[in-house]
């Protein structure tokens, strides 16, 4: 497996879980360090026949080795395993390795060679260090939570569990940076980690992808409306549920209107454009919902495959999880839990090398380990100085488009990696489309700074023929097509592997290489509805508005972010396999199935049905004053709720039945929602959270883009830098870097290319082409220079 000499030191609690379990799929020796009595997180819910689900799957493939903090030899032996890991993770204030005497810092400082990280919400310092999270507040300090919703109203939370899964994904990406850099320089590393940074940058990110720089530049005009484009991929009710329409391209609109018997009304070329068309939708949609009513979601699906028009229903998740498409694909099965329970669950996010690496063994018995699996791999020769970028030397060929393909190599660009962005004169990167008059999108500019671009057409044998040539100089090639194009252009794996043995092929495509969905078109609003997470985002019954479906994912980008992360780590996982053995390797990842494990305990939880014992965990949404002024306050357990009554000035709040309990408070959630409001309402967001958060319990303001820039605590932490382009007349905010760290430089911030800015150079410094040779296949189309650079 890729990471089967890296051990790692587990001292997490359940909000890390999952960053030291995605490590331990990729095969490294996770040594889960428990006191007596066993992790408290083993008593979590939700919870079958007993048994944590959470605790179960983000401790899958780990072992487990019991010390008691009380025991000197104990604290002793604690510190003997850290020297002789890899990496150390810990997770809250000030972490479970303060319980044996030490922290993830003093060991760094001690063993010069070991990588640690620290996760906690907010982070080590800063002036929110001492908050309280949980993925509600994560989404109302993050921008998500106001772009989730109707226009006006209650705002929709997004799912609880995908921001801790997004903070989990970008945790594991900044500690194998460090791991990988202390391969190369042979100096370890100490990450402060802050899941708000995490979730800041990641999931819906406002300086980003298809961000919302606009709205969140400076100036007293800043804009703090919501969005009012909720219904840009409609969804309809048919005869057994919902479906949605993902209609973008004129080819796909012409099979919607032969679908729908072709109208006279809607005949006119103009409609092949994407907003005329949303102009007259009202009508169309008269149309199409008369169609639907009448028809199941599979005949809907069936028949719209036919027609060449993007559909998908809209399942929920137990439907997602025990359908068909999964079960071929290898990415869920019935797995134990615990010896006694088993259940169905998603298998994990890789396919390597044709090879599910995910879920292998439950969960450990406490104690069930005594020591490491094996003796450490040997030291590799140093091979850069400390100060050097991670990834310097490393050369990826990138094929990727638009979000998720693009971010995965700008993770590596940004760390050092020359990567070589190759694209079609005929069909560029569709980031590249700009508002009326601009020369590049702000998209493309976060998402391909810092790499170069090559102008190659690949359908062409001469093509194919530079293209291989790059692909012998390369460590790594990204890709994203749907499956079977890489291969229809000549280049399966199989073939990249004969030119270049070393090579890493990292792939992501919207359902996988395998399973009845594999050929579907991948657009994000499909992928979430097909695999329940749209019947997630939902607003609760009571706060819907009349007449309306109760689904408002269609904002988001999740899990392009997301999924970008999950293949770089896959990738870096890959080349340390490659550094260590000389093998190349071939990641696969579908978003599906990323979308599905990034929820895997609420779905596992769906799956399992009423014999699952809930979390009465309350999340509320409460008005604040001001013009559309909202907080999230979460109130956990019955501690929680002891601490509201005291703020509130109200100790009978705790004996009354209606909110004694965790149970109670959830059959009564109304009620409690209006003893919050009573508090709130004459109160500003902000000074709600700071009051709450003083209690200890866990709220937030909900944020809008424009506070996201001068946010505090995200200004303190230097998460955002200011990037210029030359064809951008203001500078974009864009992040530094994965996380804080000791050695590693903030990323580099060079502009991103126009297409075939570089194909001169990358045709002399990378393929030693002459002059001759490159200005004949320019002439010849089959490469494109850009005619004021390449």
């Amino acid at each position: 497996m890729l990471l089967e000499s890296v051990r790692v030191l587990d001292l997490a609690g359940a909000e890390a879980d999952a960053v030291t379990r995605l490590l331990a799929d990729l095969g490294a020796d996770v040594l889960k360090v428990e006191p007596p009595g066993g992790s408290p997180a083993r008593r979590q819910r939700p919870a079958l026949a007993g048994a944590s689900i959470g605790f179960a799957l983000h401790n899958a493939n780990k072992r487990s080795i019991v010390l008691d903090p009380a025991d000197d030899a104990d604290r002793s032996r604690l510190v003997d395993l850290a020297g002789a890991a890899d990496i150390v993770v810990d997770s809250g204030r000030p972490g479970r390795a303060a319980d044996y005497g030490t922290s993830c810092a003093a060991l760094a400082d001690r063993f010069g060679q070991l990588v640690t990280m620290s996760v906690t919400d907010f982070g080590m310092t800063g002036p929110r260090a001492a908050w309280r999270a949980t993925d509600a507040v994560l989404y109302g300090l993050s921008g998500a939570l106001s772009r989730s919703g109707p226009a006006t109203g209650v705002p929709v939370l997004p799912p609880d569990g995908i921001a801790s899964a997004t903070a989990a994904v970008q945790a594991v990406w900044a500690v194998l940076v460090a791991y990988h850099h202390r391969l190369r320089c042979g100096s370890g590393d100490y990450i402060d980690f802050a899941r708000f940074d995490a979730v800041a940058m990641v999931l819906d990110p406002v300086f980003g992808a298809q961000g919302q720089v606009a709205a969140a530049r400076r100036g007293p005009t800043r804009w703090r409306g919501r969005p009012r484009n909720q219904d840009a991929y409609p969804i309809y009710p048919c005869r057994d549920g919902y479906v949605r329409l993902c209609v973008m391209a004129p080819r796909q609109w012409r099979g919607l209107r032969r679908w729908l018997g072709e109208p006279p009304a809607f005949q006119d070329d103009k409609y092949d454009v994407i907003g005329e068309r949303f102009a007259v939708w009202p009508q169309l949609s008269v149309l199409i919902g008369e169609l639907f009513a009448r028809h199941t979601r599979a005949e809907l699906v069936t028949a719209g495959q036919a027609h060449g028009v993007p559909i998908a229903e809209v399942l929920a998740p137990a439907q997602a999880l025990r359908g068909e498409h999964f079960a071929a694909a290898g990415a869920v099965a019935e797995v134990d839990l615990t010896p006694q329970v088993r259940a169905t669950a998603p298998l994990g996010y890789y396919v390597v090398d044709g090879v599910r690496a995910g879920f292998r063994t439950p969960a450990p018995a406490a104690g069930d380990a005594g020591s490491w699996r094996s003796d450490p791999a040997a030291a590799p020769a140093v091979s850069a100085a400390v100060d050097a970028r991670p990834f310097e030397g490393l050369r990826i060929v990138d094929l990727g488009v638009i979000v998720a393909g693009g971010e995965a190599t700008r993770l590596f660009a940004d760390l050092g990696a020359e990567v070589i962005k190759v694209e079609s004169a005929d069909y560029p990167d569709g980031l590249r489309q700009a508002r009326p008059g601009a020369a590049m999108s702000e998209s493309f500019a976060w998402t391909h700074r810092n790499s170069l671009g090559f102008g190659l057409d690949l359908r062409s044998a001469a093509g194919r023929a530079v293209f291989e040539r790059l692909v012998g100089a390369a460590d790594a090639v990204f890709a994203n097509f749907k499956p079977g194009v890489l291969a229809a252009l000549g280049f399966p794996y199989e073939a990249l592997h004969d030119v270049n043995p070393r090579l890493v092929l990292a792939e992501s495509s919207a359902f996988g290489a395998v399973g009845p969905w594999s050929h579907r078109m991948g657009y994000g609003p499909l992928v979430r509805a097909s695999t329940g997470v749209t019947a997630l985002w939902t607003a609760p019954e009571t706060d819907r508005a009349g007449g309306r479906h109760p689904f408002y994912d269609a904002t988001t980008v999740f899990p392009d972010h997301v999924v970008a992360r999950v293949t770089a780590i896959g990738a870096l996982a890959a080349l340390i396999h490659s550094r260590r053995t000389g093998a190349g390797s071939h990641v696969q990842v579908s978003q599906a199935e990323a979308a599905v494990n990034q929820l895997d305990t609420r779905y596992v939880a769906a799956a399992a049905g009423a014999a699952v014992e809930d979390d009465t965990a309350l999340h509320l949404l409460c008005p604040c004053a001001g013009d559309d002024e909202w907080c999230v306050v979460s109130v956990r357990d019955d501690d929680d709720w002891r601490c509201v009554a005291a703020l509130f000035g109200r100790p009978e709040l705790v004996d009354d039945a209606r909110f004694a309990t965790g149970a109670a408070r959830c059959a009564h959630r109304a009620a409690v929602g209006a003893v919050l409001a009573e508090f709130t309402g004459t109160r500003p967001p902000g000074r709600v959270a700071e009051l709450l958060q003083v209690a200890g319990v866990p709220a937030a303001p909900m944020n809008r883009p424009p506070d996201i820039a001068e946010d505090p605590q995200l200004v303190h932490r230097k998460v955002f830098a200011a990037m210029t382009h030359p064809l951008i007349e203001h500078p974009l905010p864009a992040e530094t870097g994965p996380a804080p760290f000791r050695t590693i430089a903030p990323a580099a911030c060079r502009p991103a290319p126009l297409p075939g800015q570089d194909t001169r150079a990358i045709c002399r410094g990378v393929l030693a082409m002459d002059a001759d040779e490159t200005e004949r296949l320019i002439a010849d189309g089959v490469l494109f220079a850009h005619e004021s650079g390449g």
